[in-house]
């Protein structure tokens, strides 16, 4: 009782002060952006009918969405210290509800691959700003305010592909990713009308580094915290986005279960990340780094060592849970990370930190595929099994703040 009412008081504390619209503005920007982005693993296997892609191809169009999210994380971060988060979340959403408009409208296979690596470059713009936002909002409380923003991501992760392949096998797989489109334009309006301006602009009034600057950021990337805990993020980001890439197609072609009920696994697996983010998020705050990130992983590679033997329905669901405390390895991790920098270095450090990780993390997909292609799909995932396993390790290798 005295731990859920320290929640309690901890969830009204970050409301507090005329915050709460912010947090909730930017959450929803954060449900939608992440939500539509996890709707192409469970339509791959009718992008696939509709192209002719095989699982190696098919693994490519992930790697190039994950691919351009990593690569505009640097620029999110840098415009967001030059222009302030407010421009630069409201460009993000109406960018994505543009390149997702011509996702759904390409005509030919390389339509489709540049389409999708634009759309992947808008949702990037997002990350980081919301990131810096957070953080100079919520300077003691940032564990907790990422872990909300991280639940809401989880929570549109949960609902929305569900929604997407329900649409595509009712309609066609376009509407799937299409309805998304009128819901970033909301967005777009409300963060421009609840979040400051320039809220960050601040710590970075120049617009740009100077050479003090760029001496401290140096210095500051070069520290062990810093680069040690970006190796966990890097593993763990090849992790999840190998894992989500293929989950559902892994549940419909080796399993045999419908789209409807892949989809569904795929919905509860990020359903359960609005209870493990924040519970990661406080952990984080109160424990550290080291063990936080240790039990998260174990629990991981539990479920990603048993699925390749589990062929019903109510064991898959209990693997399913065991994996989706997966989905608090980025709220530890990039609080760590964001911690580690100084207001100068947060936003353009933060975003080449998230922009290395999720570059070289955006390779495992097509990897991946091309594992399932060859036949080794259950070995791929025990694979993700002793990943999980490396990153606790790691985790033990990381200074406490």
């Amino acid at each position: 009782m005295q731990y859920l009412s320290t929640l309690s008081n901890g969830f009204r504390e970050l409301l507090s002060d005329g915050r709460g619209g912010i947090l909730v503005a930017v959450a929803a920007g954060w449900f939608l952006s992440m939500g539509a982005r996890m709707i192409y693993p469970v339509l791959l296997p009718h992008i696939r009918s509709a192209y002719g892609l095989d699982l190696t191809t098919a693994g490519l169009l992930l790697t190039v969405l994950f691919l351009l999210y990593g690569l505009g994380q640097l620029p999110g971060g840098m415009l967001a210290d030059r222009f302030g988060e407010r421009l630069i979340l409201t460009l993000s959403t109406l960018v994505s509800a543009a390149t997702l408009a011509l996702v759904v409208t390409a005509s030919s296979t390389p339509v489709l691959f540049l389409a999708t690596a634009l759309f992947g470059f808008g949702l990037a713009l997002y990350a980081v700003a919301r990131y810096t936002l957070l953080a100079s909002i919520y300077p003691d409380q940032i564990g907790a305010a990422n872990g909300v923003a991280s639940a809401a991501a989880d929570a549109g992760q949960s609902l929305l592909p569900p929604l997407g392949g329900l649409i595509a096998a009712v309609v066609a797989w376009q509407f799937g990713l299409a309805f998304a489109i009128p819901l970033f334009l909301c967005i777009a309006i409300a963060i421009w009308l609840m979040v400051p301006p320039r809220s960050s602009a601040e710590t970075s009034s120049s617009g740009s580094l100077s050479k003090k600057d760029i001496q401290i950021l140096s210095g500051e990337l070069r520290t062990k915290a810093v680069v040690r805990g970006t190796v966990a993020l890097l593993l763990g980001v090849c992790l999840w986005q190998a894992f989500t890439g293929f989950y559902p197609t892994y549940l419909i072609e080796i399993k045999g279960f419908s789209e409807t009920l892949a989809g569904t696994l795929f919905g509860i697996f990020f359903l359960l990340g609005v209870l493990v983010q924040p519970l990661s998020g406080g952990a984080y705050d109160r424990f550290g780094i080291q063990k936080t990130l240790a039990v998260i992983m174990l629990l991981a590679a539990v479920g990603l060592a048993l699925l390749p033997f589990v062929d019903h329905v109510a064991p898959l669901v209990v693997i399913t849970i065991f994996c989706s405390s997966l989905l608090g390895f980025a709220t530890v991790s990039q609080s760590y990370l964001i911690s580690s920098l100084s207001d100068t270095a947060q936003g353009t450090g933060f975003g080449l930190l998230r922009t290395i990780s999720f570059t070289v993390g955006s390779a495992s997909p097509v990897v991946f595929g091309a594992i399932a292609d060859r036949g080794y799909f259950d070995q791929g995932f025990m694979l993700l099994a002793v990943f999980a396993v490396t990153i606790a390790l790691i985790a033990q290798l990381v200074p406490e703040q």
